[in-house]
C-alpha cells in the first residue's frame, strides 16, 4: 500500500503517486519568458501573441515538456498550446 502523504478536505488520503500525477497534469502556468520565435507566425497569430512574460495560462493537460532544474519543475510548452489567460490561477480547476 502506497504511503499517504494529503488528507482532502473530504478526508480523502492520496497516495504520493496520485499527487504526482495531479501535478503533472496540471493545466495553469505562470508565464516566466517567452522564446524568440514565440508567436511569429502572423497566419497563425493574426493578431499577436496571446500571452505575456508575467501572466498565467490555461494549457491542455499533459502538454509540454517538463524538466527538473534547481530542485522546482518548469515545464516547456509551444505557444499554440495556451488556450486562455486568467488573472486568478487559484480558480482554475481540471474537470
Amino acid at each position: 500500500m502506497p504511503d499517504a502523504e494529503e488528507k482532502t478536505e473530504g478526508g480523502i488520503v492520496k497516495a504520493k503517486q496520485t499527487i504526482r500525477d495531479e501535478e503533472v497534469s496540471n493545466i495553469c502556468a505562470y508565464v516566466l519568458d517567452l522564446g524568440p520565435d514565440c508567436y511569429n507566425d502572423s497566419a497563425r497569430f493574426p493578431s499577436g501573441p496571446w500571452c505575456k512574460k508575467g501572466d498565467w495560462v490555461v494549457f491542455r493537460s499533459y502538454s509540454g515538456t517538463r524538466i527538473k532544474m534547481y530542485g522546482k519543475e518548469f515545464r516547456l510548452i509551444n505557444d499554440d498550446t495556451v488556450e486562455a489567460v486568467v488573472e486568478d490561477p487559484t480558480g482554475v480547476v481540471r474537470t
